[in-house]
Formats: structure tokens, sequence, C-alpha cells
């Protein structure tokens, strides 16, 4: 039972810390309605706009572990309190980046804040509520973390209406010196008896082969991917990954038992989770894109486009959580899923002149199969553990989640990008070298580069650039839907089905009997 005067402050707790996850979920895709903007005032090309996007979630992926390890041993408010000053630091600065390269830095400075902020928002809201309370606050909990992925382009929408760019992370500012405030004022403190130490090797070998790995997938349309500095980077990714996975298994304090990971239940909402946001990120990186370089909506009518989303998720991650406890989370999931890869699908019939009411559609199932799936998914992970390693739990959520939406950009936008400059080269050949790589190289490029050509000219360009971006973006969600898919099939095979009855929580010290009691637990989760 916590303390009781924590208990009396659980909601306000919950509010605080809501409020903290929501602005660095937010961050996650406030980008994406920008993307079109920074391509033309930044001059950035489709590999500096996914790095823009990939540099955040990949610090933010890569650091979740060491994160939530810091703050069940350091303590889970001291560490968010750091977290929200990095985070705070690096979107002011980002507000005055003056070029590309910097902005993708100071990204990943903010990606590096998140990472201490997140896990113990789940953590502590995990520690504050008794266990009859705690799905319900886990829901809201995961409720808002998909509202806020899917606030950024609205607000980002307004904001770019109104302001200049820099506004987008000028935003951030402001809230967080109210989650400051809030959690100086009413987040206890807690850490975990007898954490280990942090495993800092292990960190480094995790980080840096996720790193070679995106660097790899995304630089792979530039390079060709049998090149030599791709198979050297591709090979660099296995070593280090390789390394990270015999490094855990060796030492007496890992920072992510990966034996965990075999277990059915678990490794299978982990693997589920990395694939539904793979499908959400990657698609939302050219949905934004579509709208306004092809539809030609301005950046508030885009960010009012993107609703759907939100008002999907809203409905259905409460409902996730009671239909998992009727039907158990087998079926739950694989629904979910089923609805993201026929909403990708849907995507494919958007075309270039009446494609919103398929935008529309895409987003209300891909936010409703989201919304269903994440909430038993979360519960399975975060029942998996024992309270002692809360942090870590959480972090390993949260990890899946952006290690998908990283690789979904990386991928998705690796696969659209060869096809869009294929596209549109018969139109660029005969301009000079420089206008031809720069509308070649993305759809804000060529619509830059036609504004400056004769009007039939310049029609003509935009006409084809549009059209070829169309293609790529088919082919990309098509692999999308077919990963969601696959997210089916893990869940049916893997995923606990309907228990009946409740089984208390296994002893805290014993990873394998909780695990265990995973499906069980879901029982208790509505």
């Amino acid at each position: 039972m916590p303390d009781p005067i924590v208990h009396r402050r659980r909601w306000w707790i919950l509010a605080v810390l809501i409020v903290s996850l929501f602005t660095v979920n937010l961050d996650n895709t406030v980008l994406n309605v920008a993307l079109p903007t920074l391509a033309r005032e930044l001059h950035a090309g489709t590999s500096a706009l996914q790095w823009m996007v990939d540099a955040y979630v990949l610090l933010f992926a890569g650091m979740l572990l060491a994160g939530g390890a810091l703050g069940d041993r350091f303590g889970r408010r001291r560490v968010m309190l750091i977290g929200l000053g990095i985070f705070g630091a690096g979107s002011l600065a980002s507000a005055f980046a003056p070029s590309a390269e910097a902005l993708i830095g100071l990204r990943a400075l903010m990606g590096i804040g998140g990472a201490l902020i997140v896990p113990s928002t789940l953590s502590v809201t995990s520690n504050v509520f008794t266990m009859e309370e705690r799905p319900k606050a886990i829901g809201i909990w995961t409720g808002v973390s998909g509202l806020g992925i899917v606030a950024g382009p609205v607000l980002a929408g307004w904001l770019l209406e109104h302001f200049a760019w820099g506004s987008i992370f000028l935003i951030n500012v402001p809230i967080v010196l109210i989650s400051l405030v809030g959690v100086v004022a009413l987040v206890p403190e807690g850490r975990s008896e007898g954490a280990p130490e942090l495993d800092l090797p292990g960190a480094a070998l995790s980080i840096g082969g996720l790193v070679a790995l995106v660097y790899g997938v995304i630089e792979a349309p530039a390079n060709a991917w049998t090149a030599p500095v791709e198979l050297a980077t591709f090979a660099l990714a296995a070593a280090l990954l390789t390394g990270f996975v015999l490094r855990e298994l060796s030492t007496e304090e890992p920072l992510l038992d990966v034996r965990m990971l075999l277990q059915p239940a678990f490794g299978a909402s982990v693997v589920t989770v990395l694939l539904t946001s793979f499908g959400l990120f990657g698609s939302m990186f050219f949905l934004s894109q579509y709208l306004q370089g092809v539809l030609g909506f301005g950046t508030m009518e885009t960010g009012v486009s993107i609703l759907p989303l939100a008002i999907a998720i809203a409905i259905f991650s409460p409902a996730g959580m009671a239909v998992a406890r009727r039907r158990g989370a087998r079926s739950t999931v694989a629904v979910g899923m089923s609805a993201v890869a026929i909403g990708l699908l849907a995507l494919r019939q958007a075309g270039t002149h009446d494609g919103y009411g398929m935008v529309a559609i895409t987003l209300f199932l891909v936010g409703g199969g989201m919304g269903l799936a994440m909430s038993p998914l979360t519960v399975i992970m975060i029942r998996a553990l024992p309270r002692s390693k809360q942090g870590v739990a959480s972090a390993i959520n949260s990890a899946a989640r952006e290690l998908g939406g990283a690789m979904g950009v990386a991928i998705l936008g690796s696969i659209s990008a060869p096809m869009y400059a294929a596209g549109v080269h018969p139109a660029t050949a005969q301009l000079p070298t420089q206008a031809a790589a720069a509308a070649g190289d993305s759809l804000a490029g060529a619509g830059a580069v036609a504004s400056m050509l004769p009007a039939p000219q310049g029609e003509a360009l935009l006409a084809m650039a549009r059209s070829a971006f169309v293609n790529g973006m088919d082919a990309a969600v098509l692999v999308g839907a077919i990963v969601a898919l696959a997210g089916v099939v893990v869940a049916l095979a893997f995923l606990p089905g309907r228990t009946p009855g409740a089984a208390a929580q296994a002893p805290a010290g014993r990873p394998e009997e909780t695990l265990s009691s995973a499906g069980e637990a879901l029982a208790e989760a509505a």
C-alpha cells in the first residue's frame, strides 16, 4: 500500500506525470507537419528530414533502458527532474537552430532528456496506485501517451500558421516549467533498494548498434544497399548489437535481461508494440508531406486533418482494457493490429487530387487499432517484472514503441525515396545540376524549383513530382501493412487468451513467475 499522503494525492500526481509524458510524446510527431517548412527554410533533403525525426526517436529509444535503470537506482523523481531540464534546454536551443545539422544534433539532445522522463512517469504511476486502481491508471497513461503523439501535428499546424517554425519547439518551454513545479511539489521520490549498477558498456553497445543500423537504412537509397560503406555499416550494427546481447547474458547486473524476451507473453508484447509503432510513425512521416505537397493543404489545415487519429485513440484506448478482460489479450491485440493493416492499405487508394477521404479512414483505423492494442500490451509488460524493476519495465515498453517508430520512418522512407527520385527524373533531366538535385531529393524541393520555372514547365515538374511521391508512398505503406499483419500473427501465436479468474501477482523477485502471471493479470485489467 502506498504512503497514505501519497495515496491521497495519487490522481494529482498522475496529472503531473501525464503533463510531462504529453510534452515528450508531443515532440515525437510535432515535427511531421513542419517537415515541408524545414525542407524550405533549412534546405533539407529527404535524408536530413528523416534524421530530424529519427535523431530524437533513436536517442530516446536507445537511452530509455538506461533512464529506467538510473531512476530505479538514484531516484525516479530526481532523474525525471534532470530529464525535464535537458529536454527544456534542448527545446529552447532547437527553436533557433541555424542549420539542418544543428537541429538534428539538438533533437538528439532532446531525445536523451525524454528518455530520462518517460520511464519514471510509468514506474511512479505503478507505485502510487494500489493493484486495484493500477490498471485504470495505466490505461489513462497509455491513452494520454497516444494522444500526445497525435496532438503534435494539430498544435504544429496552428503554430506554423501564425509563427515561425521555431515556435514548435518554444511551446515546450512553458510546459516543461509547469512540469518541473508539479514534480517538485507533488511527485514522491522513489528508488529500488538494491538496484544494480548502471551497465555502461551495455548502454554504449545498444545505442551504438541502433544508431549504426538506422544510419545504414536511412542512407541506403543514396549509397546503394550493397555499397561497401553500407555493408560496413550493417556489419558494425550487427557486431555491436551482438556484443550487447552477449554482454547482457554474461554480466551479473544487466541493463536488460534478454532472457525475458524468450518468455512468450512478454517477448510477444515487446515485438507487437514495436510493429504497431512501425506502421504509425512510418505513415505519419508521409502524411503531412502528402497533405501539404500533394493536396495543397496549409499547415493548420494539415494539423486539423490528423484529428481522426486522436479521436480514435481517445475512444479505443480505454476500450482496449475492457475488451481484453472479456476476450483476452490475444484477440484484442490481433483485431487492433488488423485495423492498423487495413488502414495502411486504405491509404494506397489516396491519389494526387482527391485523397483526404482515404487519409481520414486510414487515420481512424490506425488510431483505433493502436488504441485497442497498446493498453493490454502495456499491462502485460508492466506486470511482467517485479516492482523493483518498474523503471526498466516501463523503459522496455517505451523503447519498443520508439524503436519501432524510428525503424518505420527509416525503412519506409528508404523505400519511397528511390521511387520518388526515379519517378521525377524525366522532368529534371534538363534542369541545371543543383536544381535537378533539389527537385529529385524531396517533394518540397520540387515545389521550390517549380516556383522558379516558367509556368508550363513548373506545372509539369510539380505534377510529375506529386505522382512520383504518391507512388513511393503506396509502396512504403504496403510494406507497413505487411509488418502490421506480422503483428497479428505474433499476437495470435504467443499472447495469452482469456483467462477465467484473476491471479495474484507473483512474488516480487522472480521475473519468470511474474511473466507466467501476465495473462492472469489481464483479467484484472479493467
